[in-house]
């Protein structure tokens, strides 16, 4: 499996680093915590509730990095391993669970590609077949980065997918922690260092971000993730994502590239052009 790090002219490059990635952050831990083991694994050792703003910056820090990291992609995704290995456990129901299990890590891993796909569908230009091949090629990339055991992963895009409603199907559950993670949005606590006149004002805000956060999360899960965990979902429920979906892809489309792009990212592109205007510059022969 190859292992080398990500550059210009993959489709990660030009995506993993989008601010539009947050919109379905919520809804890949929903899919993440339905499988028994992550599921135990992060009731018992996430921050994801005593610390949420902390958590969503890590996260988004590792994931960046795992990209735009050049040599030290690899490194994070070992960093991330190491990180993991004491984590296990019994959970409520008696099974025993480890954060490295071959099964959970892959299933953690392989619903970003899901979520990328989900991502472009309602915010921005769904991909075509052969973009989700190339985009999947990627990911099997990104799975090296972080030490996913191969046998794990769907060797095509096909095989993906058929993986993917069987897991959907005869491995996630409704679990309590996923259930916890969907009560959680609805309220968004204030950002730490938020000055003390305007954390007055954060609870309507945080309670109207909080609804839309929760509004966006379970519309963008599969339909049969949905009936798993008893949500329900309307026809003009769907209408209304769209519409909202529309704007903003027609917004980001026209956002400035340091706007649109997370800091890691955007720094690790404007790198990468000014390297290529360089070596452009430089006499052959």
């Amino acid at each position: 499996m190859n292992i080398e790090p990500f550059g210009p002219g993959s489709i990660h490059w030009d995506t993993a680093g989008e601010y539009r990635n947050l919109l379905v952050a919520g809804s890949a831990l929903v899919l993440q915590t339905m499988h028994p083991a992550v599921g135990a694994a992060v009731a018992e050792h996430s921050t994801y509730k005593a610390d949420p703003w902390g958590r969503l910056e890590r996260t988004l820090a590792s994931v960046q990095k795992w990209v735009y990291g050049g040599p030290g992609g690899p490194a994070e995704g070992q960093r991330l391993r190491e990180l993991h290995k004491p984590i296990s456990g019994v959970d409520e129901q008696g099974r025993s669970y480890h954060a490295l299990n071959g099964e959970a890590w892959a299933w953690v891993h392989l619903t970003l590609f899901e979520r990328f796909i989900t991502l472009n569908r309602y915010f921005g230009t769904p991909f075509t077949r052969a973009q989700e091949r190339r985009l999947y090629a990627e990911s099997r990339q990104l799975g090296a980065i972080l030490r996913v055991p191969e046998r794990e992963v769907p060797e095509d895009l096909d095989a993906f997918w058929r993986y993917f409603d069987d897991m959907v199907a005869h491995r996630l559950e409704p679990h309590p922690t996923a259930l916890d993670v969907l009560s959680a949005l609805r309220g968004t606590p204030a950002p730490p260092g938020l000055p003390a006149p305007l954390r007055r004002l954060w609870t309507p805000v945080g309670v109207g971000a909080g609804e839309f956060n929760r509004f966006v999360t379970v519309g963008t899960l599969p339909p049969a993730v949905r009936e798993k965990l008893g949500l329900r979902w309307t026809a003009r429920d769907e209408r209304r994502l769209r519409q909202v979906g529309h704007a903003v892809a027609m917004v980001t489309s026209r956002l400035p590239e340091r706007l649109r792009y997370m800091p890691i990212a955007y720094r690790a592109r404007r790198a990468a052009r000014s390297s290529q205007r360089r070596a452009e510059r430089l006499p052959v022969g």
